[in-house]
């Protein structure tokens, strides 16, 4: 009887206690739902993680999920339409004065190229206004302050475009700086605002406003550029007729 005791209590010693098991494998399933939510948090709205948050609710009470919805299957979401941007106040739009000088510079512009003006006439938006500066070579011959026959039918179409504005016109002469003393120019002052004269002149014969016009002689003091060739020279040499910004 002792033996058979003995062997007993030896099997006893030998069989492994294996109720550690069951705590350890509760351990695992937690884990495992744990790293399922938060794998599957990163990719799902907040209904699913609510689901998510129910199974993994349910998994550790033992509680039955009523929603045949909810559950840890994952799936990718249905992109919202991204909702509409706020509607940004419009800027302030242009002033009517602005609309017509901007029609006008297109106008402008048409009539030159289609006329190929492009290398005698420039024309150019700036701070005081629209601005045409015409070659001296297109208006006037050398030495001479008498508008050519030939930029008459110019002048005209100038004229029609620039009546379709207000605002008023400064014609501004300018020489190089080739000196000239004859019995009807004294100096480049005296020539310039001659030219720039006979523009106006012109101008008031074709029904511009007098109140619109003025003019200025600037002589050889306002140069496009160094007068040392004779391009320079000849690009210094202009009639500017600038259709000004009324301030």
């Amino acid at each position: 009887m002792r033996k058979r005791r003995e062997r007993f209590e030896v099997e006893q010693e030998e069989h492994i206690n294996e109720s550690w098991l069951i705590p350890y494998a509760d351990i695992l399933t937690l884990l495992l739902a744990l790293f399922i939510v938060l794998f599957a948090s990163s990719n799902l709205d907040k209904a699913k993680y609510q689901s998510i948050m129910e199974s993994f609710k349910s998994e550790l009470t033992g509680t039955k999920i009523d929603s045949k919805a909810a559950g840890l299957s994952i799936t990718t979401p249905v992109k919202q339409p991204d909702k509409p941007a706020p509607v940004q106040e419009p800027e302030p739009g242009l002033s009517k004065e602005e609309i017509e000088l901007n029609q006008l510079m297109e106008q402008l512009n048409k009539y030159i190229v289609d006329n190929h003006l492009e290398t005698m006439i420039t024309l150019t938006d700036t701070k005081r206004g629209v601005e045409i500066s015409l070659k001296d070579i297109i208006l006037f011959d050398t030495g001479s302050a008498d508008l050519k026959d030939s930029s008459l039918s110019m002048l005209d179409a100038f004229v029609g475009l620039m009546n379709t504005v207000s605002n008023p016109i400064s014609i501004e002469g300018h020489t190089d700086n080739v000196p000239i003393k004859t019995a009807k120019f004294a100096s480049n002052w005296e020539l310039s605002s001659a030219r720039a004269v006979s523009v106006l002149h012109y101008f008031e014969a074709k029904d511009i406003a007098k109140n619109r016009l003025q003019f200025v002689g600037y002589g050889e003091f306002q140069p496009l550029y160094p007068n040392d060739t004779e391009e320079h020279k000849q690009a210094n040499r202009r009639v500017n007729i600038i259709i000004l910004r009324k301030y």
